[in-house]
């Protein structure tokens, strides 16, 4: 039993002995195995058709607007416009023409005619396209051409170069009519399409966002309030299609902002609300009918009412007023600051503009003012503002046509 005992004790000590020595010399000898294979739930995608709704609308799932292309892309549409060159360019009275093209020929048949290109947007199926006023103004022969390659002769039905729009008519039948949008719901960020007809290359749709809001004082038009948008608009654009992320009309391309000529990001749609109401105004009336005093307003700034001791600081200062005209009838005078009117408050030139745009002709309207320490209030007649020649955009503001 001893020699058993003996023999064990020698076998541990020989044992720890050799421990010992591996764990001094040969430490990564006594390190720990591979680890056993952790558990991890993996769970299917479901097919695409069985996704929820929650799902497709996730933040990470990519957008696409191609519902929205073509349920408004069929309504958008190219106008041709061109009218005969000017008198003094087709050289009547040339011998050399008379030469050429014999006695009492048409010299215009020597030149070719101006031809302008640009877009527009079907607003009805009764034919009644909308479109800008510079795309067709001083036009004598305009067509339309569809997104499925029917082409037509327009009519011009009105147009009002203050808000540089016009509409058209045209007949054909099953015409496609885009539906309209509700501009008071969009927010800066709305992802937009612009459609149209760049440089005349055919239908072209192109994505941004809403960049901005009631933009005004650009020098467009006399009455701005444009929506601004970084899609791209170029040459050609005038008069298409902003629309929402699901089709609907939100405005018509009017302008860009450009030293190029090209899209640098910057562009301006009328919005479709007071599109609909010119729209509205020119197929009812042949014209729009709006109101004016007869004053020549300036914004007011906080210097300019420190300087004439206002206890104002938002209002239109009146810098002149019409001779005889309905403002001078009810007593306004430069230096007055229109703060009301109509019951419609005012802080600047535009929303003057607007206001006094709104009022019937031949009404009476209350005009509230401040002058100096005064608040007064007037009650002046309105008349019909006059007809003004459409303006072209100056400098790097460009109309797209």
């Amino acid at each position: 039993m001893r020699a058993i005992w003996l023999i064990f004790s020698q076998a541990v000590t020989v044992a720890v002995a050799v421990l010992f020595v591996v764990a001094t010399l040969k430490p990564g000898w006594l390190a720990r195995g591979p680890a056993g294979p952790e558990l991890v739930a993996i769970v299917a995608a479901p097919p695409a058709s069985a996704a929820s709704p929650a799902a497709a609308a996730a933040p990470h799932a990519p957008l696409s607007l191609a519902l929205a292309a073509r349920r408004a892309a069929p309504a958008v549409v190219s106008v041709s416009a061109s009218k005969a060159p000017p008198r003094a360019a087709q050289g009547n009275g040339d011998p050399w023409l008379r030469f050429f093209f014999g006695e009492g020929a048409d010299p215009g048949d020597a030149r070719q005619r101006q031809t302008g290109l640009g877009s527009g947007v079907i607003v009805s199926a009764e034919g009644y396209v909308l479109t800008n006023n510079h795309v067709i103004a001083g036009a004598d022969d305009i067509e339309v051409q569809l997104a499925d390659a029917r082409k037509a002769k327009a009519r011009v039905i009105g147009a009002d170069p203050d808000s540089d729009l016009a509409v058209l008519k045209v007949e054909l039948d099953r015409l496609p009519a885009i539906t309209f949008g509700n501009v008071d719901e969009v927010q800066v960020g709305d992802p937009v399409l612009a459609i149209g007809n760049p440089f005349g290359v055919g239908q072209t749709v192109t994505s941004g966002i809403v960049s901005a809001l009631g933009r005004n004082q650009l020098g467009i038009n006399t009455f701005e309030n444009f929506i601004q948008t970084d899609a791209a608009i170029n040459p050609g654009n005038s008069g298409g299609a902003l629309v929402d992320g699901q089709g609907n009309l939100l405005g018509i391309n009017t302008a860009i902002f450009s030293r190029t000529g090209g899209s640098l990001g910057i562009g301006f749609a009328i919005p479709v609300t007071i599109a609909r109401q010119v729209m509205e105004s020119l197929i009812r009336d042949g014209m729009v009918t709006r109101g004016w005093i007869g004053v020549e307003p300036r914004d007011l700034t906080a210097e300019i009412a420190a300087s004439l001791k206002l206890p104002i600081q938002d209002g239109v200062l009146i810098t002149g007023v019409l001779r005889n005209g309905p403002a001078a009838a009810a007593g306004l005078k430069p230096g007055d600051v229109v703060v009301n009117v109509g019951g419609t408050p005012v802080a600047n030139t535009a929303q003057l503009l607007a206001a006094v745009a709104a009022l019937k002709p031949q009404t009476q309207a209350a005009i509230a003012v401040q002058r100096g320490e005064r608040a007064l209030e007037l009650q002046v007649t309105v008349a019909q503002r006059p007809r003004v020649q459409a303006r072209r955009p100056e400098r790097a503001r460009q109309a797209v046509d």
